[in-house]
């Protein structure tokens, strides 16, 4: 069984406890930036249990759950610049709702059906990219090229920690840390490849360690704190913006549900840990702050 003090560890940047009460430094963010934080937890949320849900009914095909990686893709897109560009992987869908991508959007997607209303220059998001990691290479190139174009653009890619396994995952770094391109690259670590742990997957100590390698800034994060998401991925922004280099961020969490609708999750890991990891729900952290 997975022992959930990893969320405790004293090495990650963190604002609030699994209470809710601040053990870190406050963003400087207003009420209404705090309560519109909350309120996109609880849209991601309801739009991921209702997806969940169609998917059972048979009305959309399989769907990736994300229940537990809420703070990551609602705190880093709050730190988003409008000029600034997303390319997902496939379990982003909290970024695509943020980012202003309608929902009739995303589930027409979910159906098999190509949307002419997901917009790419409009919302500044690429489409859902389902090869593992093979966004990383494009993020990076359309950074390089916005910089050579003069343009100030960030872009922004996600990944899970089994895609760090990926060649393009490598290469992405590789040549973002030889040419420091203005990228920020977003590893959401819920330990799990599907079934294969990520003891199975690397024998690095963290995630974050692989960015050093390629001369990579990197920071760890605790993952289901949207405050914590927040700050670091505003810090990347600055970074990268101010002509500093890419920035990686591994932001620790814990996937409450299944990988995605086909999966069985206690094939691989207890109910015992699924309820051990519960208390650290980053909708109820952020409640029990405000």
């Amino acid at each position: 069984m997975r022992d959930p003090a990893v969320l405790d560890d004293p090495t990650l940047l963190r604002v609030l406890d699994r209470d809710g009460k601040v053990v870190g430094k406050l963003p400087d963010l207003d009420d209404d930036r705090l309560v519109e934080l909350y309120r996109n937890l609880v849209r991601t949320r309801i739009l991921d249990r209702r997806a969940t849900a169609a998917q059972r009914q048979g009305r959309i095909g399989t769907y990736a759950v994300l229940e537990g990686h809420e703070a990551i893709q609602v705190g880093s897109v709050a730190a988003m610049r409008p000029q600034d560009f997303v390319y997902p992987g496939y379990r982003e869908h909290g970024v695509q709702l943020c980012r202003g991508i309608p929902t009739d959007v995303l589930f027409t997607y979910w159906r098999g059906y190509p949307s002419e209303e997901w917009d790419v220059h409009r919302f500044r998001q690429m489409i859902i990219n389902i090869p593992i990691a093979t966004q990383l290479p494009h993020a990076v190139g359309h950074a390089y090229r916005a910089r050579l174009a003069g343009e100030d653009v960030v872009t922004f890619t996600y990944l899970g920690d089994g895609g760090t396994s990926e060649g393009a995952f490598h290469s992405g770094l590789n040549f973002a840390g030889v040419w420091k391109t203005p990228t920020v690259f977003i590893i959401s670590n819920n330990f799990y490849a599907i079934s294969v742990p990520i003891e199975k997957q690397t024998a690095a100590d963290t995630i974050a360690a692989k960015a050093a390698g390629y001369g990579v800034e990197a920071v760890r994060v605790d993952g289901m704190d949207v405050l914590a998401v927040y700050e670091a991925t505003r810090q990347a922004t600055e970074r990268a913006a101010a002509g500093e280099g890419p920035t990686l961020i591994e932001a620790v969490c814990y996937r409450f549900g299944p990988h995605a609708t086909a999966d069985d999750p206690h094939l691989y890991r207890t109910r015992e840990e699924e309820e051990a990891f519960r208390p650290y729900d980053p909708l109820v952290r952020m409640e029990r702050f405000l």
